[in-house]
């Protein structure tokens, strides 16, 4: 009873910590313009995926490369179920909930199914799988052009504000609420279950596979489950993605969008959420600067034709390759490192020359990073997932 207590407690805290940080996102769409208010509005449906994305790597460590075709996904089914509630004569609310429920539905069953692969698939293997994936999505597109109208893609009808609120706020950060709304509910969701059981699980199966399995814990289970929050969570942001921007097309979730995430995730720090955050808001807000720049050169137009779409890229290695070097957990590595420096203040510092920067002596470092020992009697974390195991 008494293991149970933190998960009770802890659980509760992530849903607060959740909405406040909702409601603060939400409120300071009032200090942003319409077009800054759709970019925050892009970069929480991309937060949905890259949240995703973290737990299925950072935490279960299974490598995907087909988010952005399960994003594809949701927002397909989020296009047709809309389009088909529109002539069915239904708007507004209920009509974005019912094609954010069928986005959900079509990108967790296509996960499930991926999931079902990653059970005995790992490594090369499985992201080849995943690379498929994306690289079929324009030509089920052009297969199912009836339907998905193909390179084209499908047009939603206009989603404006609610009468209520007409007066109160423009269309763009109408849309900006519901992405942060649906990307708050969505990553909530998953930094509960990355702290709870089966995080615990997940993690024991990323570590070693095979002291998992001899404590109990159903690994081909775990994978199956990781997959399938992955995916749902990449299908939400899809669909989010395509009530901001009324269409959805595969031109939009290419192999160059799919890498691009997986490098939000690293640069942001792997199994973090807010490093996922910081990575979405990277992957908006660095092309749109870089290309500001640079019509602000006076360059030749071929040069700036050239640089167009390129310098972005260029510029994602060079970040890529830099953050690796100097911090691999990533960004969001900076603030744990700032708490390690803080809390060995009191000690003795001394130089370390592979980082370039102070670091506490071996006393102190030993006592401020090393967590202790577990109490007589307690597993470890690997025998803990599954002595928790039903």
């Amino acid at each position: 009873m008494t293991r149970l207590l933190p998960s009770l407690r802890g659980i509760p805290r992530v849903l607060v910590f959740g909405a406040v940080l909702t409601l603060l996102a939400v409120g300071g769409t009032f200090l942003l313009d319409p077009y800054r208010n759709f970019q925050l509005a892009t970069v929480a449906a991309y937060f949905c995926a890259t949240a995703g994305l973290t737990l299925l790597i950072g935490q279960s460590g299974q490598l995907s490369l087909g988010q952005a075709a399960l994003m594809a996904a949701g927002g397909y089914g989020y296009a047709l179920t809309a389009n088909a509630m529109t002539d069915a004569g239904v708007t507004g609310i209920p009509r974005f909930l019912a094609g954010l429920l069928a986005a959900v539905v079509v990108s967790g069953a296509l996960g499930w199914l991926l999931g079902l692969a990653a059970a005995r698939l790992r490594g090369p293997y499985l992201a080849g799988v995943t690379l498929t994936l994306v690289i079929a999505v324009p030509a089920i597109a052009a297969v199912f052009s009836g339907v998905l109208r193909g390179d084209q893609g499908l047009q939603i009808a206009y989603d404006g504000v609610p009468p209520v609120l007409e007066r109160l706020i423009a269309v763009e950060q109408w849309q900006a609420w519901v992405a942060i709304v649906v990307a708050g509910v969505v990553v909530t969701g998953l930094a509960a279950a990355a702290g709870g059981r089966l995080g615990l699980r997940m993690r024991a199966v990323r570590d070693d596979e095979t002291a998992a399995r001899l404590n109990g814990v159903r690994s081909g289970r775990v994978k199956v489950t990781a997959f399938t929050l992955s995916s749902v969570a990449a299908g939400a942001g899809g669909a989010v993605l395509c009530f901001a921007t009324q269409s959805v097309s595969p031109g939009a979730y290419t192999l160059a969008f799919s890498l691009l995430l997986v490098v939000a995730v690293v640069l942001g720090g792997l199994g973090s959420i807010g490093g996922a955050a910081i990575g979405s808001a990277l992957i908006v807000l660095l092309p749109w600067a870089l290309g500001a720049a640079t019509a602000a050169l006076p360059l030749p137009a071929e040069v700036a034709q050239r640089l167009s779409g390129n310098l972005s890229i260029l510029v994602f290695g060079l970040l890529l390759i830099v953050v690796m070097l100097v911090w691999p957990g990533g960004l969001a590595s900076l603030r744990r490192r700032r708490r390690r420096v803080a809390a060995a203040s009191p000690g003795r510092i001394e130089s370390d020359p592979r980082e370039g920067a102070p670091q506490p002596s071996a006393a102190v470092a030993s006592e401020a990073e090393t967590p202790p020992a577990p109490p007589a009697g307690q597993p470890s974390a690997t025998a803990a997932a599954g002595a928790r195991h039903p």
